[in-house]
C-alpha cells in the first residue's frame, strides 16, 4: 500500500461520519508534493509522485486500505449555532501512524460532494488550495502547531464562485480533524453515549495522560484550554489573524486549522480583520483572545454531562477550568512579546513597554513584522533610523526607543539580539505575495508559488537574494480582504 492506513475513526459508531468516495476530476496536475512530510510519515514519496499517486491525491482512485468518510460536526459560525455542518468538501481518506506512534489524518479538500455539502458543490477553487499550502507550511516553519500541506493539485475543472475559476484539490495532514464542533454535534442531539465515546477517543488519541486523572474529562477540558490559550498567543506574536474562529474551526488537538480568510498583518492595528464577511470585526486581531475563551466555553458546555453526575458540580468544574484560560494566555502572550523586544524573562513593566510600542505602531501605521525585526538591527548597530523610518511620524517612536534602550542597559546585548532574531521572522506570507502566487497559478504559472513557498521555509534567516519578499506592500498592493473559497 502507498498509505499504510490504520483507520481508527472509521471504526467509531455510524453517527460520527458518513461514508463517501471522492468524485473524480477531469485532468489532474500535481503542482507540489510535500515529499519531506511524506517521508516523515513513512510514506514512499517516489511512489506518490507518479500516475498512481496523482490519481489517489486527486480523488480519481481510492487507495488500498482507505475508508473514505466525511466527518459529522456542528458549530457556532459568527456566534450563531448551526446544528448540522460536517465535511461539505473534505473527505478523510484514512490515518497513518508515524514511527513514534503519533497518528495522522490524511484528508482531501475539494474532492466532491458529501452528505454534508448542503447546496455546495464540494469543490475548491485553485486559489484556496495554493493559499492553504503556502500559509500552513509557513506556519509550520515558524514553529506554530498546525495542520500540514501534503499536496496541491490542479483539477483541470472550473468551479463557479464569483465567476468561473480553475479548481484544485488539497491534501491536508493533521493529528486529527476533531473539532469543538464535533463535540457540539453530539451535545446538540443529547447523545450522551456517543459524546462519551468521542471524549474517550480524544483522550486516548491526544491526551493519554488524562486517562490516569481522577476526572479524565476535566483533564481533557484543561488540556484543550491550555493548548488553545498558548496557540492563540503564538498567532498574535506573529501578527496572524485566523479570520474565521468558528467553533468548527478550532481543533481539540491544539493545531491551527482551516486557512481560509486568514492573513498576516502588514501595518499593525488591533481591530484589523481580513474575512470578507466579518463586517462586525468579531474575529479581529485583538478579539482572538476573548473569542478563543468563548469557543472554549462552548466546548466546556458539551462536556457537562461527563464532568460530574451532579449538574451544579459539573458547572463548577467547567468554570474552574475555564477561569485558568486568561492566566495561561496572558503568561504566554507576555513571554512571546517581551522576547520580541529582547527580554527573556519579562515582568509587568516590560508588558507595559510592549503595549506602548503596539500603541505607537497603530498610531504610526507601522509594519508589524518589520518593526520587530529591525529592533534587533537597531540594537546591534546603535542606530534607530531604520525603525523610525517605518512610522508615518518618526519622532513619535523616539521616546519609546529611549525607554527600551534604558531597559536593556543591563541585559547582555548579544543574547538579546539572538533572542529577537529567533523570535521575529524576516519573512512571513505577505498577503500581496500570496495573492501574486494565486493569480499567477490561476493562469497556469506556478513559479511564484514555488518561489514563495521556498522562501518561507526559512523565515528567520536573512536571504539577501529574496529581499523583495521582506517588504511591506506598496499602497496599490495592499490586500484588504480574503475569502474562504466555498
Amino acid at each position: 500500500m502507498i498509505f499504510p492506513f490504520d483507520n481508527s475513526y472509521a471504526r467509531l459508531p455510524d453517527a460520527f461520519f458518513a461514508p463517501v468516495e471522492p468524485t473524480p476530476v477531469s485532468a489532474p496536475l500535481m503542482i507540489r508534493l510535500n515529499d519531506r512530510l511524506a517521508t516523515e510519515l513513512g510514506i514512499d514519496a517516489t511512489r506518490l509522485d507518479s500516475a498512481e499517486g496523482l490519481a489517489i491525491l486527486s480523488g480519481n482512485e481510492v487507495a488500498e486500505g482507505s475508508e473514505p468518510l466525511a466527518m459529522a460536526y456542528s458549530g457556532h459560525q459568527f456566534g450563531g449555532f448551526s446544528p448540522q455542518l460536517g465535511d461539505g468538501r473534505a473527505i478523510l481518506l484514512g490515518e497513518v501512524v508515524r514511527d513514534d506512534g503519533v497518528r495522522f489524518d490524511i484528508q482531501l479538500k475539494g474532492a466532491g460532494q458529501t452528505p454534508f455539502s448542503r447546496r455546495g458543490d464540494g469543490r475548491s477553487a485553485l486559489g484556496p488550495v495554493l493559499r492553504e499550502y503556502i500559509v500552513s507550511e509557513a506556519m509550520a516553519a515558524l514553529g506554530v502547531p498546525t495542520t500540514r500541506a501534503f499536496a496541491a493539485i490542479a483539477s483541470g475543472d472550473n468551479v463557479l464562485r464569483e465567476g468561473l475559476m480553475p479548481g484544485g484539490v488539497f491534501t491536508r495532514v493533521a493529528q486529527s480533524h476533531i473539532r469543538i464542533g464535533t463535540f457540539q454535534w453530539f451535545a446538540a442531539r443529547e447523545d450522551h453515549d456517543n459524546l462519551k465515546v468521542l471524549a474517550d477517543y480524544t483522550i486516548e488519541r491526544h491526551y493519554p495522560d488524562a486517562q490516569h486523572d481522577d476526572n479524565p474529562y476535566r483533564a481533557l477540558l484543561v488540556g484543550v484550554i491550555e493548548r488553545q490559550a498558548k496557540l492563540i498567543a503564538h498567532w498574535m506574536q506573529l501578527g496572524f489573524i485566523h479570520g474565521v474562529m468558528n467553533t468548527d474551526n478550532m481543533t481539540v488537538s491544539g493545531e491551527t486549522i482551516d486557512y481560509g480568510p486568514c492573513a498576516f498583518m502588514d501595518a499593525y492595528h488591533p481591530a484589523k480583520t481580513f474575512s470578507s464577511i466579518d463586517h462586525q470585526g468579531r474575529y479581529a486581531f485583538a478579539n482572538q483572545s476573548p473569542i478563543g475563551h468563548w469557543n472554549l466555553t462552548r466546548f466546556a458546555e458539551t462536556l457537562l454531562p461527563l464532568l460530574d453526575g451532579d449538574p451544579q458540580r459539573s458547572v463548577a468544574e467547567a468554570e474552574s477550568a475555564l477561569d485558568a484560560f486568561a492566566g495561561i494566555h496572558r503568561t504566554a502572550l507576555q513571554e512571546r512579546f517581551t522576547a520580541k523586544i529582547g527580554i527573556q524573562q519579562g515582568d509587568a513593566d516590560d508588558w507595559h513597554l510592549v503595549e506602548a510600542l503596539l500603541s505607537a505602531m497603530a498610531e504610526g501605521e507601522a509594519d508589524f513584522t518589520l518593526v520587530f525585526r529591525h529592533l534587533s538591527d537597531a540594537l546591534e548597530s546603535g542606530s534607530d533610523q531604520a525603525v523610525m523610518h517605518l512610522f508615518n511620524q518618526p519622532e513619535a517612536i523616539v521616546a519609546w526607543l529611549t525607554s527600551w534602550r534604558s531597559r536593556l542597559h543591563d541585559v547582555d546585548r548579544s543574547q538579546a539580539i539572538s533572542l529577537m532574531r529567533r523570535t521575529n521572522p524576516v519573512f512571513i506570507p505577505r498577503n500581496h505575495r500570496v495573492e501574486e502566487a494565486i493569480q499567477a497559478g490561476n493562469s497556469g504559472d506556478f513559479a511564484p508559488f514555488h518561489r514563495l513557498h521556498e522562501v518561507l521555509q526559512h523565515p528567520f534567516t536573512e536571504q539577501p537574494e529574496f529581499t523583495e519578499y521582506e517588504a511591506a506592500p506598496a499602497p496599490d498592493e495592499v490586500v484588504q480582504a480574503t475569502f474562504c473559497g466555498t
